[in-house]
Parts: structure tokens; sequence; C-alpha cells
């Protein structure tokens, strides 16, 4: 009886420990998922510098219109002034989302230059040469990141020279300088390799329209009136400096 009675308590008691020992069990300890951290994206906004160099071509036509010996106006013929060209820009941009939008000057030195002989008086040849050219222009593009593809357009002048030469001596017989303004359109693709640094590519077409222009001979004493047309492509590789950091995290990635 009495051994009856142990083993109806004892079985009472371990039924109670089973619940008591469960209830006892720490919690299950679940594991947080990993922050999500912000990328920095480039941002394009700020003032900026550069330096550019490369090479451009100015297709020149000269048509006579009057000369002190009174000879008929007509065509003299064509040809393109090329060469190299280096320089520097200014500017400025701001970014709303991926769309960039900007203001910049430019300007620099060129030499291009080249010649024709007269389809009226041969063996004489005329001359022109693109001295310098400036740009004053617009920008709009869309930004992937540190990658840039603008489009950009405003108003562009160049220093021009222009000279005819005696075909049979090779003195010159007349010369001018003209400074001609007209407009430009041009576009560009830039990539930012590091912070605050950009380096790219653009090509500009400038069109600088039809002006007559009076050449004088070497006593200033006029010599003859050419009308001259001007087109201008240019290929430029640039490098910039950006005032301002990197960028702010902007968007998860």
């Amino acid at each position: 009886m009495r051994k009856t009675f142990l083993g109806m308590i004892t079985a009472v008691l371990s039924s109670l420990s089973v619940p008591a020992s469960a209830a006892d069990l720490a919690p299950s300890v679940y594991a947080k998922a990993p922050a999500v951290v912000s990328s920095p994206l480039y941002d394009w906004s700020g003032f900026y510098i550069g330096i550019n160099g490369g090479g451009g071509s100015a297709h020149k036509c000269w048509d006579l219109v009057a000369d002190v010996a009174g000879d008929l106006p007509g065509p003299e013929g064509c040809h393109d002034a090329t060469g190299g060209t280096f320089g520097g820009q200014i500017g400025y941009r701001w970014q709303s989302a991926n769309w960039v939008f900007g203001v910049e000057g430019q300007g620099n030195w060129a030499n291009f230059s080249g010649s024709n002989v007269s389809s009226l008086f041969a063996p004489d040849f005329n001359q022109s040469r693109v001295d310098g050219f400036g740009l004053i222009t617009g920008q709009i593009g869309y930004a992937w990141n540190n990658v840039l593809f603008y489009v950009k357009g405003g108003a562009a002048v160049t220093g021009d020279r222009y000279d005819a030469f005696d075909g049979n001596t090779g003195l010159t017989l007349a010369s001018a300088n003209d400074t001609r303004w007209g407009g430009t359109v041009g576009a560009g693709l830039e990539f930012g390799f590091a912070p605050n640094w950009s380096l790219g590519v653009e090509y500009d077409h400038l069109f600088m329209g039809t002006r007559n222009i009076n050449l004088n001979d070497l006593t200033g004493a006029f010599f003859q009136t050419e009308s001259i047309s001007q087109d201008v492509d240019i290929g430029l590789v640039r490098l910039n400096y950006r005032f301002g950091g990197w960028g702010a995290p902007v968007t998860a990635r």
C-alpha cells in the first residue's frame, strides 16, 4: 500500500514536471535581416573647370564679289582648313533624378588652315585659317550613375584669317582678319572615373554662315571683296574637375 501510494505520487510529479520544463525553456532567438545600405550615386551637380584638346576642319568657299581691277564676280572654289586645337571650359551642372542640365563657356586656340587655287585667277590661290573659337552653350543630358550623355547648343564665335597669294611668286596680294559669330550644336559622352574627375569625348558643329570680307593689300588699300561661307566640325577629348563631393546616398541598390 505504501509502495503503491509512493508510486502514484511519483507519477503525478513527473507529469507536472513536463510543462514546467517547457515553460522554463529560453525563447527562440531569430536572426535579424541585414540592414539595407544605401550606395552613393555619382552626382553631376556643381561647378566644374577643365581642359580639352583635339582637331577640327573648317569648310570654306570663296566667291568674288568685286575687286580693284573690276573683274566679273564668280566662284573661286572651296577648301577645308584642318588642324589641331587646345583650350579650356568652365560651367555649372545640376541634376534632377537622372536628368542633368547645364551651362558652359569654352575658349580654344586653333590652327585650322587650308587653301585652294582660284578658279578665276589661277595660279593665284586663296588661304583660310581659324586661329581660335569660343562656345557659349546650354546642355541637357541623361546620367547612368557616373556615365553622362548630353547634347548642347548655343552661340559660337571664330577668329579667322584670310589671305590671297600670287601663285607665281608666293607673295601676299591681300589679307583680312575677321571675327565671326554663329551657332553651334554638339553631343558628348562623359565618364566619372574618380571623385570629382571626369573624362569625355565631344563633337561640335559650328554654323558660321556666309558674309562679305574686304581684303586689303599690304599698303592697307582695298583689293577685293569675297563672299566667304564657313562651317566647322570639331572633335575633342575633355578632362573636367568638379567642385563638390562624390555624391550622397540617393537610393538603395
